[in-house]
């Protein structure tokens, strides 16, 4: 099995156990559904030049970020911060797993799974 499909079934598992614990957490689904595409907002970035861009990208597609939120969410009993972190998490999960990776400052298709 080659990497980049191995990269593919990580964001899978990492989609397909966001949507798990955001269900059994009993969050509300509308609000999932109006933030899920929430982080590609950052994608504006790439307005001001493609060094920027992938930046902020990168910064807003990485897993340690939401799973900070979602650690915050659960030591503060937050539901709110809890479906924002889940949210983000299946968001990144749901990119990886059709193929969009972090970026390289060259151009925005240029991201890692071209180089795997």
């Amino acid at each position: 099995m080659n990497n980049k499909i191995i990269l593919h079934i990580e964001g899978f598992a990492i989609l397909a156990l966001s949507l798990y614990f955001y269900g059994y957490s009993q969050l509300s689904w509308v609000l999932f559904l109006i933030l899920l595409l929430v982080p590609d907002i950052s994608m504006l970035g790439y307005l001001y030049n493609n060094k920027v861009g992938a930046m902020l990208y990168n910064l807003f597609h990485t897993y340690s970020l939401s799973i900070g939120v979602v650690i915050c969410g659960l030591i503060l009993s937050n539901q709110t911060i809890l479906a924002v972190g889940l949210i983000w998490s299946a968001h990144i999960g749901m990119d990886r797993m059709i193929g969009y990776g972090l970026k390289y400052p060259t151009e925005f298709k240029d991201n890692h799974f071209n180089r795997v």
